[in-house]
């Protein structure tokens, strides 16, 4: 069940934008409709920068899962509104440092189930569950994540381009608080989200978003906003930043020519 009490569905909805096949359309990816590029053509006219944008977030969640693991010994990853399986995924990225690095991925979009468990069906260290993100308890009890997630040892809760896809009104602040809550201390929580703050902006985007895909959208917030969701954390240097400038590791990627709208976050840590 999603969140809001709706059964799950494993019906692609092909009429409708899906926040994930845009994505995947952002990237090069194939995985998507005429109905996903038309809205990303749309909102091309206002927010050019969207696509240089996406691939640079890309490149943040592969660097921040290495770090992870690498520099932080991390070696458990639940990533909550994963999208589209891609090029590095977070499995590929940390069982490079550790083959036994374990991963959970967590979309309500049933396109994502489909993929992704044709990519993972040799793979017994990582699960793809179709869940509402929000639904914490229903993910921390799933039967994959209770097969894959020792919660008595640190974990990394990724939130990674996906709490815009949440309403005020279901309490993103909430969220992030009741997940780290579930960790044990020394686990990470990686967030980020679109953010500007240009009113304009962010009105015109939210708008087109939350009717182009029937109201599966949230919000796009300011930076303040997304740092107070992180209160009672530990936030990790570099801070909370646009994120191509997080912790580069001299992979010049594609610079944003225009600034109407970021991707804003860092990472955190439970103490």
């Amino acid at each position: 069940m999603s969140q809001d009490g709706r059964p799950q569905s494993s019906a692609v909805d092909v009429s409708i934008p899906s926040v994930a096949r845009m994505y995947d359309y952002y990237l090069g990816g194939k995985d998507n409709y005429a109905v996903d590029r038309a809205a990303c053509e749309e909102l091309n006219k206002v927010v050019p920068s969207t696509q240089v944008l996406a691939i640079n977030n890309r490149r943040f969640l592969q660097r921040v899962v290495r770090w992870l693991a690498q520099e932080q010994g991390i070696r458990q990853f639940i990533d909550h509104g994963s999208g589209l399986p891609t090029q590095d995924n977070v499995h590929q990225v940390a069982q490079r440092v550790d083959p036994d690095s374990r991963v959970v991925y967590v979309d309500n979009d049933p396109i994502v189930l489909a993929h992704g468990r044709a990519l993972l069906e040799e793979n017994q260290n990582t699960a793809v569950i179709q869940a509402d993100m929000r639904d914490t308890d229903g993910i921390m009890n799933h039967p994959e994540v209770e097969r894959l997630i020792d919660f008595s040892r640190p974990v990394a809760a990724l939130f990674v381009s996906v709490l815009h896809c949440i309403p005020d009104a279901d309490d993103p602040a909430g969220l992030i608080r009741r997940v780290a809550d579930r960790l044990a201390p020394g686990s990470f929580l990686v967030v980020c989200q679109l953010v500007s703050e240009d009113q304009e902006t962010r009105d015109f985007v939210t708008e087109f978003m939350r009717v182009s895909t029937h109201g599966q959208w949230g919000r796009v917030r300011t930076a303040a906003e997304l740092g107070s969701f992180l209160e009672g954390l530990e936030i990790l240097e570099p801070g909370l930043v646009e994120v191509s400038t997080w912790k580069p590791d001299g992979d010049l990627g594609p610079k944003q020519l225009t600034m109407e709208w970021i991707e804003y976050g860092g990472v955190a840590r439970k103490r």
